[in-house]
C-alpha cells in the first residue's frame, strides 16, 4: 500500500490543523493506520491509531484530549485532527500502515508515508 501525508503547515499556538493520509493499492480496510511524530533530534513517536478490525482508536499520552483520529475506509483516508496545538508539537507527522492492530512501534508498521512538517509557534 502506498500512503501519501498531507495538510501540514505553520500555525500559532492554540491553533488547529488537520492532516490526511490517503493510500492507494491494496486493500485500505485491511490496515491499521497510525500517525507519528519526529521532532529534531528526537525518535519518532506514535500519535495516535486506527484500527483496520474494529475500527476502535488509541491516542498517544502526550496528545490525548487534544488531537483525535478517523478513517474513511470509502476514500482510503485518515484524518488526524490536532487542536489546541502547542510548540511542542512541532515535528514532521508520518502516517504509516499495517495489516495487524495498532502498534505504537515504529518497526511494527511496513508501509510509510512521505511525512508533512507541522511548525506551531509560540
Amino acid at each position: 500500500v502506498q500512503l501519501q501525508a498531507c495538510g501540514g503547515g505553520a500555525v500559532q499556538a492554540g491553533g488547529s490543523l488537520r492532516l490526511s493520509c490517503a493510500a492507494s493499492g491494496r486493500t485500505f480496510s485491511s490496515y491499521s493506520v497510525a500517525w507519528f511524530r519526529q521532532a529534531p533530534g528526537k525518535e519518532r513517536e506514535f500519535v495516535a491509531g486506527s484500527s483496520w478490525s474494529d475500527g476502535g482508536t488509541y491516542i498517544g499520552d502526550s496528545v490525548k484530549g487534544r488531537f483525535t483520529i478517523s478513517r474513511d475506509n470509502a476514500k482510503n483516508t485518515v484524518t488526524l485532527q490536532m487542536n489546541s496545538l502547542e510548540p511542542g508539537d512541532t515535528a514532521v507527522y508520518y502516517c504509516a500502515a499495517s495489516g495487524g492492530g495498532i502498534s505504537t512501534r515504529t518497526y511494527d508498521y511496513p508501509y510509510w508515508g512521505q511525512g508533512t512538517l507541522v511548525t506551531v509557534s509560540s
